[in-house]
């Protein structure tokens, strides 16, 4: 793909594997987007970026908040009339074993993992229709465990292992379901597992010793972002670079309208005590 006159967004782009992204797309002649929590290191990102003679923005907003998410689509908008690639990269890894929540008072892993880029995609969907041909990446993981709808806010048994994995499969359930609601708009999405335990702030502060290098997995990212062999290709998931089967929950279709509509409901205006019952 020629990226010369594409502009993409990429969250969780000033650390890990999204960052060596971020760099590679905007060595490649792509507008980059950059999005971050702290403003000194996406700046640096913008700089190096900058530096290689590419095109880069930052853009400030904690994924945890749903209000956030909605300021950051809101200038994501602002700054460009098109979107030809985002890249749902921003993530939580396993780490603690205390349940934590969001500021709207979701299951943190949840809300950041998942529910965050459900709803970032949903705001920003006119703007790549209007672009189209594009594409969405969902940055998942071979990490995954099926989602109790039950208790989906892990109220009982939880771990930071159970809530990430529960977390990556949603995104997954996310872009087979997208898939099949984007057909015939131009837009295309697939989701992956880059690469096993790659050597990143998250693996590490898990306590693993990694096992893969970052440049490993932005090969994975960018080839979902880039490759013209995936061309019209949606609704798949990825293995690195070998297109592979999810957890079967992601192929029910009782399941992901189930995710759908817990979601709508999740981003919309609930009141305390829907927000109590979830959280």
């Amino acid at each position: 793909m020629d990226l010369k006159d594409k502009t993409i967004l990429i969250t969780g782009s000033t650390d890990g594997v999204g960052r060596v992204v971020a760099q590679r797309l905007g060595a490649a002649g792509a507008r980059v987007l950059v999005h971050g929590r702290d403003a000194a290191r996406g700046k640096a990102v913008v700089a190096e970026i900058e530096a290689a003679g590419g095109r880069a923005e930052f853009f400030a907003a904690d994924l945890a908040s749903l209000t956030e998410v909605r300021r950051l689509a809101e200038a994501v908008r602002a700054k460009t009339n098109r979107l030809d690639i985002l890249i749902n990269n921003a993530g939580i890894g396993t780490a603690g074993a205390k349940r934590q929540i969001s500021a709207d008072g979701y299951e943190l892993r949840f809300a950041v993992n998942y529910l965050a880029g459900f709803l970032l995609t949903s705001e920003l969907l006119p703007l790549l229709k209007a672009s189209a041909p594009a594409r969405i990446v969902n940055v998942a993981s071979a990490g995954q465990q099926a989602i109790d709808f039950s208790d989906v806010m892990l109220t009982h048994g939880y771990s930071g292992v159970r809530a990430y994995c529960q977390s990556k499969l949603a995104q997954i359930l996310l872009t087979v379901d997208l898939a099949e609601e984007l057909k015939g708009t131009g837009v295309t999405v697939n989701a992956l597992h880059p690469a096993s335990y790659m050597d990143t702030t998250m693996v590490r502060q898990a306590g693993v010793t990694p096992w893969s290098s970052v440049e490993t997995g932005a090969d994975a990212i960018v080839n979902l972002a880039t490759s013209s062999a995936l061309e019209g290709r949606s609704g798949l998931y990825f293995d690195g670079l070998r297109q592979a089967r999810a957890d079967a929950q992601a192929y029910d279709a009782r399941a992901r309208q189930q995710l759908r509509s817990l979601s709508l409901d999740l981003v919309g205006s609930a009141s305390p005590e829907q927000k109590e019952q979830h959280s």
